[in-house]
């Protein structure tokens, strides 16, 4: 049977078509057929690719795995064409940090031998499931892989609102806004915003409050069978529910968030075996010099 990859790139920079275009050359010799998204083919050489597809829930149904040419905000986008049909994603960093790809530009080739080799592994990522409330009425649902951020509307505004947790009440304060993050997303937004860095094999819900105005408003680490709740003050000012910076939705004052641990994980291809410890070390460039290893036993 024909082996098949969609294929998602930042085609917003020259150097990244053109590494696209080396990319489905190899994969065609090795026998593998390329799918490209109708809005990125116009940029792409026709031969890189057999089918075009557009960016909806079906776009990656039946491939092997999507494979990814930009940034974390590639990725993101292409998490949302992989989870709808539970297909992994591989991606490669052409970007800066890149936290979510699984190889950078210059160990591209060899992410390409591991695809044509079947040597691979799949890690499930936690994700979460939003749903938005004004009034008894659902405003909107939605989900992400890295964060869901309740967030002040207007920049001169202060957004006031209490945190509640499985149903009881935390704290309130005026802040800029409050991120509800997986661990996966705990070295994204929420690292930014005073958050701890969570190794992504721990199932836990962080809640990480912006600039908050208060005494007790300190990240907190919550279990992922928690339901944690962000209300807006009903006197306060409208604000704006983000997921992971891509899906959003307008919230009235008295609007009610929930966050819950997600029914559908992320499916990450993973290449290296070397523990995260590692990887958190290159991508922040790290001090370890005078580190003696563990004592001989």
């Amino acid at each position: 049977m024909t082996r098949e990859i969609l294929l998602v790139v930042h085609t917003g920079r020259r150097s990244n078509v053109l590494v696209a275009q080396e990319v489905a050359a190899r994969f065609a010799a090795g026998g593998v057929d390329l799918r490209v998204l109708e809005d990125e083919a116009p940029e792409l050489d026709a031969s890189c690719f057999t089918r075009v597809l557009p960016a909806d829930d079906h776009a990656a149904e039946g491939a092997e795995l999507v494979f990814v040419l930009g940034g974390d905000g590639t990725l993101l986008r292409a998490a949302e064409l992989a989870r709808a049909a539970g297909v992994p994603v591989l991606g490669v960093n052409l970007g800066r940090v890149g936290f979510l790809a699984e190889a950078d530009s210059d160990a591209l080739y060899d992410a390409i031998r591991h695809v044509l080799d079947r040597d691979y592994e799949v890690d499930e990522r936690m994700t979460l499931d939003v749903t938005a409330f004004a009034g008894g009425e659902v405003l909107g649902s939605t989900w992400a892989l890295n964060e869901a951020s309740v967030e002040k509307s207007t920049r001169e505004r202060i957004l006031d609102v209490v945190v509640e947790v499985d149903g009881r009440p935390v704290s309130a304060f005026g802040c800029d806004g409050v991120l509800v993050a997986t661990p996966t997303g705990s070295t994204a937004y929420a690292f930014s915003a005073g958050g701890p860095v969570v190794w992504p094999d721990v199932q836990a819900l962080l809640v990480v409050p912006s600039n908050a105005h208060a005494l007790f408003a300190r990240p907190l680490v919550v279990s992922p069978a928690s339901v944690v709740a962000l209300e807006v003050d009903p006197e306060s000012y409208p604000a704006v529910l983000s997921a992971d910076g891509r899906r959003t939705v307008d919230l009235p004052p008295g609007a009610r968030v929930e966050v819950v641990g997600g029914r559908t994980p992320l499916r990450l291809i993973r290449l290296r075996q070397g523990p995260f410890t590692d990887r958190l070390v290159e991508k922040f460039e790290l001090p370890v010099q005078g580190w003696r290893g563990p004592s001989a036993r």
